[in-house]
């Protein structure tokens, strides 16, 4: 099998590994402050939570350029691996933890090791014939949505049956055979010697030099955008789900199947759009899936049964695999040799400001609009972004390019 397919394959499992490791603990976080950790407070837990969950984000956004940075200068496999067992340490003695701000301090210190997910971008980017970029970008996304997907459903079970903190062990351990995995397997060609003398500007230095290659600004907020969007409604789900239902009862289940539902055509769609932009060109499936997403969050602002709120969830998956995984690829067709690592870095960081920033602002306007105005605002906001995108993303000769 050819080297890049390995990595491919490998990279695939090792983020559906860190990815369902990192979200096996979403549904009880506010149960384990709860019953583990001594809070009685309703109010207080939800505070904790909250900042405990945004932590994580904060100094992701923040050290994610600097590992971009030691990556293009000691390789991308270092950093992979570097993430991944710092990451299965960390959340492993999350399992340990006696008091609130113990969770706290682990989470800050998880985001300012983390990066396993986009150094595994860099490195398939890197290895994957430019002509097979977009499959290769969209299979990857597909590996961590599907952990995303099954991630909650699965620490949702064992916390039932297996009480909370030994979910902590359990993730830990998924990460270190996700790293073991990748340090066995996943090969590069990265020449340390010439990469040493090579000019190692400052974080601060690198990114001016990249953002005068005037896609990758437009491509780093869409990635801001696109993130912010379709975070802004979601914390509000659960509430919208039970309006619709109308009754308590199989609640929990319709909760988490809406919230799966766009993860789950999200999965089959990424690979097919990935394909589909190898032969067409991926600035056209940008956009297209930029307005599509716009089309489909609007209406799920009049849906008026849960049915009806998951078929627009679905079809909202089905473009969600045409945006991250083609921004990546474009991401990597714009970026000079030598400074993909810093890239996608940025990208990372902006991805991370987007998650963080799409809660907050989404629960200080819900008051004012309600979850149905939250999806009316996401999709013009997409709207905007389709528009704003399809300019700025044009050829020098005004015309937009085939790829």
């Amino acid at each position: 099998m050819q080297r890049w397919k390995i990595n491919l394959i490998v990279l695939m499992g090792g983020n559906f590994l860190v990815l369902a490791g990192m979200t096996m603990i979403l549904p009880f976080l506010s149960l384990y402050l709860q019953k583990d950790l001594g809070l009685t407070d309703e109010h207080e837990i939800g505070v904790w939570a909250g900042i405990i969950f945004a932590a994580n984000f904060v100094t992701s956004f923040l050290f994610q350029p600097l590992w971009g940075k030691l990556s293009d200068k000691y390789g991308r496999k270092m950093m992979l691996l570097r993430s991944g067992f710092g990451m299965a340490i960390v959340m492993a003695l999350m399992g340990f933890a006696t008091e609130p701000w113990h969770l706290l301090a682990l989470r800050m210190l998880n985001g300012v090791i983390s990066g396993f997910v986009p150094v595994a971008v860099t490195l398939v980017s890197s290895t994957t014939p430019k002509e097979k970029m977009g499959f290769a970008m969209g299979a990857l996304q597909s590996g961590g949505t599907a952990g995303a997907i099954l991630g909650p459903f699965i620490g949702g079970l064992m916390a039932d049956n297996f009480g909370y903190r030994p979910i902590f062990y359990i993730t830990g351990t998924l990460l270190f055979l996700a790293s073991v995995i990748s340090l066995l397997l996943v090969r590069e060609n990265f020449d340390r010697a010439a990469a040493a003398k090579m000019p190692q500007p400052s974080v601060l230095k690198g990114f001016r030099s990249l953002i005068v290659i005037r896609q990758l600004p437009v491509l780093l907020s869409v990635t801001f955008l696109i993130q912010f969007a379709m975070q802004s409604p979601l914390q509000l789900m659960p509430l919208y789900v039970q309006k619709l239902h109308g009754s308590s009862e199989n609640l929990a289940f319709y909760a988490g199947f809406v919230s799966s539902v766009t993860g789950i055509s999200n999965l089959i769609s990424a690979p097919l759009l990935g394909r589909l932009g190898d032969k067409i060109g991926a600035k056209p499936i940008l956009i297209v899936a930029l307005c599509g997403a716009a089309v489909t969050l609007i209406p799920q602002a009049f849906a008026g049964s849960v049915g009806e709120l998951l078929a627009y969830r679905f079809l909202l998956g089905c473009f969600m695999g045409g945006m991250i995984p083609t921004v990546n690829a474009l991401i990597r067709r714009y970026t000079p040799d030598g400074m993909e690592s810093r890239a996608f870095g940025f990208n990372s960081s902006a991805l991370s400001l987007g998650n963080m920033m799409g809660p907050i602002v989404g629960g200080a306007l819900s008051g004012f609009l309600g979850i149905e105005g939250l999806f009316i605002l996401s999709g013009a906001l997409l709207f905007l972004t389709c528009i704003w995108a399809s300019q700025a993303l044009r050829a020098r000769t005004g015309k937009i390019s085939d790829r």
